[in-house]
């Protein structure tokens, strides 16, 4: 039997859980508590720091390839273990070009591969005449450990640009701001054998730079689908990768793609996989991580919208009640992962299989979940919206 290690016990591990009974192997989790949600799934557990790299040659014994939830690790010192003989699937080789964003901007640009124009900001620096072909508004994120809209801002003057960077002990990547008309999204993996699958392309909805929504498939043309497509094979092709990696995009209202970033694991903008395709993105990571063939990525259905059920509060509630409204919806599979709530954390996430491509089916559907998860006073949104919302949802079936 196989036995694959993850580097990381969130609910990206939790959510491999029914794929790995399904195929027969067994998960053993590296993951710094007791409490985080992989470990009820993992046959065993190495309960350490995911940048602990003695605590990965302890889970290395214990298993026969290693992957990644997430990507908070030290390659340096992983690079010993795998210098003796220690699997990694992905291979470190395929992380180190992308867990720094700026190297990983200049990876996609000398593949000429479309991305916002950039630079490096250093301190102490002229950064008056580094910016000054890009103009405001900017945006700088933190060039390593930023997820969920943590390390990003979008800054609008040389004054705020100058307190940000040189009282951070952070290094930034700076871009043009781009005046995108939506987000896109692909999950493409790779075989150790070099196959590729992808999934359907996807739009992404953010809010404060956390994704809030998904709608599968988007709403672009076949050429741009097949754009996207051929861009998600050049990446994994040339970082020779395996595994399951996330592909973000822009498109502008020309219609130009543009590659935003990319994570080398499962993406939140694939989570609709697991109740709207064939193959969930889960699967198809343990798949090509355990060197079996990859499988089907088509939607069983004509297609669907994934809500995130993110945090607005700290508290310990396990919030029955409004978790029993969401799981009556038509159509509706609730995942729930179990964790604390504190506020912009993912908690869990809808998906609602759609009978009929309609945007005001989704746009009502979006609006009955979150009329229900949200306080009024959080969303800003009526009572009367989020019920409008539902019966316009409830008509539409």
């Amino acid at each position: 039997m196989k036995r694959i290690g993850i580097i990381g016990g969130g609910q990206l591990a939790w959510m491999m859980g029914d794929a790995s009974t399904k195929l027969g192997v067994e998960l053993i989790v590296q993951t710094p508590s007791k409490n985080d949600p992989a470990v009820s799934i993992a046959e065993d557990t190495v309960f350490a720091p995911v940048d602990d790299a003695a605590a990965t040659e302890i889970l290395a014994k214990k298993c026969d390839v290693i992957t990644f939830e997430n990507e908070f690790v030290n390659l340096d010192a992983l690079s010993l273990l795998e210098n003796q003989g220690v699997c990694f699937r992905p291979r470190l080789a395929a992380l180190s070009p992308l867990l720094d964003k700026y190297h990983q901007r200049c990876y996609l640009r000398d593949l000429k591969l479309p991305v916002p124009q950039f630079f490096a900001l250093e301190k102490s620096e002229d950064i008056e005449s580094k910016i000054e072909y890009l103009g405001f508004p900017i945006v700088i994120k933190a060039r390593r450990h930023g997820y969920d809209g943590q390390g990003t801002f979008i800054i609008h003057d040389l004054a705020t640009l100058s307190t940000v960077v040189n009282q951070s002990a952070t290094q930034f990547l700076a871009e043009e701001f781009v005046p995108f008309t939506r987000e896109l999204a692909i999950i493409a993996a790779r075989s150790v054998n070099g196959e590729i699958v992808t999934y359907p392309v996807v739009e992404t909805q953010q809010e404060q730079q956390v994704c809030r929504r998904v709608i599968a498939p988007a709403d672009i043309t076949p050429e741009q689908a097949a754009e996207i497509d051929a861009i998600a094979h050049t990446i994994l092709n040339s970082l020779q990768a395996v595994g399951v990696f996330g592909i973000e995009l822009f498109i502008t209202a020309d219609g130009k793609i543009l590659i935003n970033e990319i994570a080398p694991r499962t993406h939140n903008s694939g989570h609709f996989s697991l109740d709207a395709c064939e193959t969930s993105q889960f699967e198809q990571h343990l798949r090509a991580v355990a060197g079996l063939p990859l499988n089907d990525t088509s939607l069983n259905c004509p297609g669907a919208v994934m809500v995130n059920l993110l945090g607005y509060e700290t508290s310990h509630s396990d919030y029955q009640n409004q978790r029993q409204k969401l799981a009556a919806i038509p159509h509706a599979y609730l995942h729930w992962y179990g964790k604390t709530s504190r506020p912009g954390r993912k908690l869990g996430h809808m998906t609602v299989l759609l009978e009929q491509q309609n945007r005001d089916v989704i746009e009502s559907i979006i609006q009955t979940i979150e009329s229900i998860w949200y306080p009024a006073e959080v969303t800003g949104d009526s009572k009367e919206a989020g019920e409008q919302g539902e019966k316009i949802y409830t008509n539409a079936q």
